[in-house]
């Protein structure tokens, strides 16, 4: 449960739902509370409701309970599991699989009915019509006794209409005698004959059943990625206090507190390095294959884990504070919405059951006020009651959204919610940030120019060792960089001076070595003096290294470009979008960076205000923008588009107005994203066409009757079989290579 302000959050789960109109009502029932919305995911079986302060959840499960449902507040840990109640269990299923094979099998086989056959039919009958089907006659009683219909209230219906009728003909119309014969038919048409649904009334719950029970195993797969994220986390740390290690639960951490990550161990929780070097396998966490080299003063990951050596890190946010806490509830969030497509599909799915109750009593009374078989009758509005089953409809979006999001988390892609998803598919401008964004936002060493007598490899390795004393960020930069490339430690460095604004000096194997601004060192060579300029064109940084008292090189240091940048512009612009750059750096380093990247359209110099303000210009010129950024400066364009994307590596404020967050800090995965939601808005078109096209087709057949109850309660269940398994391609959809 979370606050804000005098509202709170409170997600429940809810057993006993079926199909989209049990959506409706839940919803609508948590509704009549004062100030009470809520949101309910047949996929998950969650409901997430907005409520006062003042409701206790206790009030919202009671309302939840005299609709007819189970529902409790939603537990901590692990999220994304289906209600049990909702698949059914394992002992019903099979038990009615075991009564009506035997049903089934003889009556539609004419050849292997025995003498008395329709009386053992009727015994092993009851029990799947009583005990089997149990769980739909007490949601549709409850149902009745709220004047209102289900799915469950169809079956039901179905069920007891074929029964009773079955009952009826046994007893008192002629179909009880031992020698009666019963040939199969596809149709409702008896052709006058004695005839005894009892295949109907043990198929419809037995269909049902299995299909709700692979339903919710297929659901089930598909929350699978909330699990996944939580058994990514260790479960102990070993912690140390004066020297003294212990073993304590992981819960038990507390920030500031030191802890010890050996080979082969997760990092417990997020913190900065304190003692000793390794490399980190973040694949798990991030989906990258390459570790990553860590040291004191950098910062680490929980769940990630350890391949190189010890590590002492102290812990700097535990619990819900984690990057792995907010990766779950980002995921979960994003599983608890509703797109726009399944709340249209939820509103039809509502008034879809009373009136095909209306048509099922409208075609018992056509048929019998023209003069048509009682029989056929009976069969053909038992059999609209079972074939119009909304649940494909319910399921059609969904599956498709739980599927998609938990697919995009285990690609390095976090979605807030399914409107995010809706909304990437329209996207038709996307807006850069640079800083961060399409470059590292680290100053690097970019170029090393050498006077003509001086040894560039010399003069880096002296530059860094006096550099390496030096807490500026070039300076860092420039230690880095000679570090890197000499492969050894740095020389020791005697009389070392900083001037704040103007350089450092110091003496390195008795060599006086400076590096200053270069405005502090006059008359350098042609060869210095032009990589100034270059430096200077390109809206980089450069200083001037003098050993000795004569200028030996100039060392570019910026900000440099991420390796994925240029392939992620380019496949940005295959995929039809506009790529914008915006900045708030000086125009050269943006102007730089953007003839690189092949992005024609830059705005530089821009305050966190003209962001906005260019992000509005672009929606006004009709343009669906996405923006992406990651600093607090990009925070307030990041709302103001239509979507915005931020990096995992980003700033909390970016993140959080953010609707999409790239874990992997890389943005090449915004391609994987607007693919993912192509592919996701297409699975769902493709489950609605069908879920709407089995009911226009299906229902004149049974309506006229050419469609017999039990194959009806075959297609029912089928429908929704298909919506689901489509979706679940999502699960396995990887992204392709290249412009597509």
């Amino acid at each position: 449960m979370s606050t804000a302000t005098d509202r709170v959050v409170t997600d429940l789960t809810v057993g006993g739902m079926t199909c989209a109109a049990c959506v409706g009502r839940v919803e609508k029932r948590l509704a009549r509370i004062d100030g009470v919305t809520a949101s309910v995911n047949l996929a998950t079986g969650r409901a997430r409701v907005v409520h006062p302060a003042e409701v206790p959840p206790a009030d919202l499960v009671a309302a939840v309970e005299r609709a007819g449902y189970t529902a409790a507040p939603v537990p901590d840990g692990p999220a994304g599991a289906v209600p049990a109640e909702e698949a059914e269990g394992r002992l019903r299923p099979a038990v009615t699989a075991a009564l009506a094979a035997p049903v089934l099998t003889v009556s539609m086989a004419p050849g292997l009915q025995f003498p008395a056959w329709q009386w053992v039919c009727f015994l092993l009958a009851v029990p799947v019509v009583t005990w089997g089907a149990y769980g739909f006659h007490r949601r549709a009683w409850h149902n009745l006794r709220q004047a209102t219909a289900t799915m469950d209230t169809l079956v039901s219906l179905g069920v007891l209409a074929s029964f009773g009728w079955s009952a009826y003909a046994l007893f008192l119309g002629g179909a009880g005698a031992a020698d009666m014969r019963m040939p199969f038919s596809l149709t409702a048409d008896t052709g006058g004959a004695a005839h005894v649904y009892l295949e109907a009334a043990v198929g419809v719950p037995l269909f049902v059943l299995c299909g709700r029970f692979l339903e919710g195993r297929a659901r089930r797969r598909g929350g699978s990625a909330l699990r996944a994220l939580a058994e990514l986390g260790a479960k102990e740390v070993c912690v140390r206090e004066a020297g003294v290690e212990r073993l304590v639960p992981v819960r038990q951490l507390l920030p500031g507190q030191e802890f010890v990550v050996r080979p082969g161990e997760k990092v417990a929780t997020d913190g900065v390095v304190v003692g000793g070097r390794s490399a980190l396998d973040a694949s798990l966490l991030t989906g990258e294959s390459v570790p990553v080299e860590v040291g004191p003063g950098d910062r680490v990951t929980g769940a990630t884990v350890n391949v190189g050596g010890v590590l002492v890190v102290r812990a700097t946010a535990v619990g819900a504070d984690t990057q792995l806490a907010r990766i779950t509830a980002l995921v979960t969030e994003a599983q608890a919405g509703k797109a726009r497509a399944q709340r249209v599909a939820d509103a039809v799915a509502g008034g879809f059951v009373p009136c095909v109750l209306a048509v099922a009593a409208c075609v018992l009374g056509f048929w019998l006020g023209a003069g048509g078989d009682p029989q056929a009758a009976v069969t053909a509005a038992v059999a609209v009651l079972v074939v119009a089953c909304p649940c494909a409809l319910g399921l059609a979006t969904p599956t498709a959204l739980l599927a998609a999001t938990g697919r995009g988390a285990e690609l390095g892609v976090l979605v807030r919610g399914p409107e995010v998803l809706e909304g990437l598919r329209r996207i038709d401008t996307v807006v850069l940030d640079k800083t961060g964004t399409l470059t590292t936002g680290r100053m690097e060493l970019v170029e090393v120019a050498a006077a003509p007598d001086a040894d560039e490899a010399e003069v880096l390795r002296l530059a860094g060792a006096v550099e390496d004393r030096s807490e500026h960020p070039i300076g860092r930069a420039v230690a880095a960089a000679a570090r890197l490339r000499g492969g050894a430690d740095l020389p020791a460095v005697d009389g070392f001076a900083a001037t704040a604004g103007l350089g450092v000096r110091g003496t390195v194997g008795g060599r006086r070595v400076r590096v200053v601004r270069p405005d502090r060192a006059p008359g350098l060579p042609g060869r210095l003096r032009r990589a100034l300029a270059r430096a200077e064109s390109d809206g980089r940084t450069a200083v001037v290294v003098e050993l000795d008292g004569r200028a030996a090189a100039v060392l570019t240091v910026g900000d440099t470009v991420r390796p994925g940048s240029w392939r992620t512009v380019r496949r940005l612009r295959g995929l039809g979008l506009e790529p914008v750059l915006l900045t708030g750096d000086r125009p050269g380093p943006a102007r730089a960076v953007a003839a690189g990247l092949g992005i024609t359209v830059v705005h530089a110099a821009a305050s966190p205000e003209r962001k906005a303000e260019v992000v509005a210009e672009l929606r006004a010129a009709g343009r669906c923008v996405a923006m992406v950024g990651d600093g607090v400066n990009d925070a307030v364009a990041l709302a103001s588009a239509d979507l915005g994307v931020a990096l995992a590596g980003g700033t909390d404020a970016a993140i959080g107005a953010a609707g999409l967050t790239l874990v992997r800090g890389d943005i090449e995965s915004l391609v994987v994203a607007v693919r993912l939601a192509r592919r996701t808005m297409a699975t769902i078109r493709t489950n609605l066409v069908w879920a709407f096209g089995y009911n226009a087709v299906l229902l004149p057949m049974a309506a006229l009757g050419l469609l017999n109850p039990m194959l009806a309660a075959v297609a029912m269940s089928a429908s929704s079989l298909l919506v689901v398994a489509n979706s679940l391609r999502l699960r396995t959809w990887r992204p392709a290579r290249g412009v597509r």
